[in-house]
């Protein structure tokens, strides 16, 4: 997976960058927390208290569709799997889809009803036929968020409804939210349930409405959540993606639910455009120097890249990108397989952290027969002697 880098280059407009222009305190904003995210660097590019722990309400199903998502690439689960409504599933409050105890629906309509319209009982009833409980769903959401290192979040819950009496919050930061939707980003599935509009249930009985109103407001938006409930205010996660770039945004706890889709919307124009993605090197271009192979069948090798080396820069900044090859070591001796790890490719501009490439041998360079060598070694002896000899003439 991809990390989120902590490289915070504040663009003007944040609260923070307003401090820092006119050293004036900022004015506090409309909302509690706020990040922008290059999707797939991870490189953060705007933010505003991205650790503060807040109430995630309905972004806490982000959770389950992940692991839905992750589950039916692996097989485990099928979209048309069925999965039967229990008691518990039918009698959840909220956004619903009203579920009726017995009644059996696949996987694949649960599911819609849970990203379009933000279904509570659908949620529930999926994580029931996935984990055995909602708590076991719960776990499993929990164990997930700790390896995709979300250190300061939460799940007590499949839904993000408000907690009863005695109950805890789900808890999360915009941080750990935008390594969510990360991982999110790179399901095609989700993305397609994620940017319906409108669709229906129950056979087109039932409407469903998607919440998330950037939709039909900006270009390339794609998803992914919203939430709302008092105590956390209005809540977003939007992702859009446009000519190859994907940008990440989230707003926590903003006072209402326009601020959430104005400064989401505000965030996603500023880094499509303020950025560009930079091709600096492509798989399996040359890198480096040729390095030298001992007792090889080949003197020497290229090291070339083992993928593609992007980086995300402000744009018209590309004249002052900077590439450095870093070797693992001097030489290298034979055999030498094909893909071995040769070095590293530093790809950085000022004030970025560095993208760095693998650098590796394109085919393998096998190793001289004995005789070879030792012919080898005899050459280089005798042509040491003479040079011994010859000096002290």
């Amino acid at each position: 997976m991809w990390l989120i880098a902590i490289a915070f280059l504040v663009l003007p407009g944040l609260p923070e960058a307003q401090g820092a222009s006119n050293g004036a305190q900022a004015p506090e904003p409309s909302y509690r927390a706020a990040l922008l995210v290059e999707a797939d660097t991870g490189q953060v590019l705007s933010s505003y208290e991205p650790h503060r722990p807040w109430p995630m309400a309905s972004v806490t199903k982000m959770m389950l569709m992940l692991l839905v998502g992750e589950k039916l690439k692996e097989g485990s689960l099928r979209l048309t799997d069925s999965v039967i409504v229990s008691r518990r599933a039918s009698k959840i409050g909220g956004s619903q889809a009203y579920l009726k105890e017995g009644e059996s629906f696949p996987v694949g309509e649960l599911m819609k009803a849970i990203v379009i319209h933000s279904a509570n009982d659908a949620c529930v009833a999926v994580a029931e036929h996935v984990a055995g409980s909602a708590e076991g769903m719960v776990e499993l959401m929990n164990q997930r968020a700790a390896a995709l290192g979300m250190k300061d979040t939460q799940y007590h819950s499949v839904h993000g409804l408000p907690p009863e009496p005695g109950q805890q919050e789900d808890v999360s930061t915009a941080f750990d939210l935008a390594l969510l939707a990360q991982q999110l980003a790179r399901y095609p599935q989700i993305l397609r349930w994620s940017s319906t509009v409108e669709d229906s249930f129950r056979g087109g009985k039932f409407q469903l409405l998607n919440t998330n109103k950037l939709l039909l407001r900006f270009p390339g938006v794609d998803g992914l959540k919203t939430g709302f409930y008092g105590k956390a205010g209005h809540n977003l996660v939007a992702t859009a993606k446009r000519n190859g770039m994907r940008f990440i945004a989230v707003v926590l706890g903003a006072s209402s639910s326009g601020v959430r889709f104005t400064e989401a919307a505000r965030l996603l124009s500023r880094g499509f455009n303020g950025y560009e993605r930079v091709m600096v090197v492509r798989q399996g271009s040359p890198v480096g120097e040729m390095m030298p192979v001992i007792d090889g069948k080949r003197g020497s090798i290229r090291p070339v890249a083992a993928r593609d080396g992007v980086l995300l820069i402000p744009k018209g900044q590309g004249k002052n990108i900077k590439t450095a090859f870093v070797p693992l070591a001097p030489s290298l001796a034979a055999p030498v397989p094909k893909g071995k790890k040769l070095g590293t490719v530093q790809i950085s501009l000022d004030g970025q952290s560095p993208v760095e490439v693998a650098a590796i041998a394109a085919e393998e360079v096998p190793q001289s027969s004995l005789l070879w060598r030792i012919l080898v070694k005899l050459f280089y002896f005798l042509k040491e002697m003479v040079g011994k000899l010859i000096s002290s003439l």
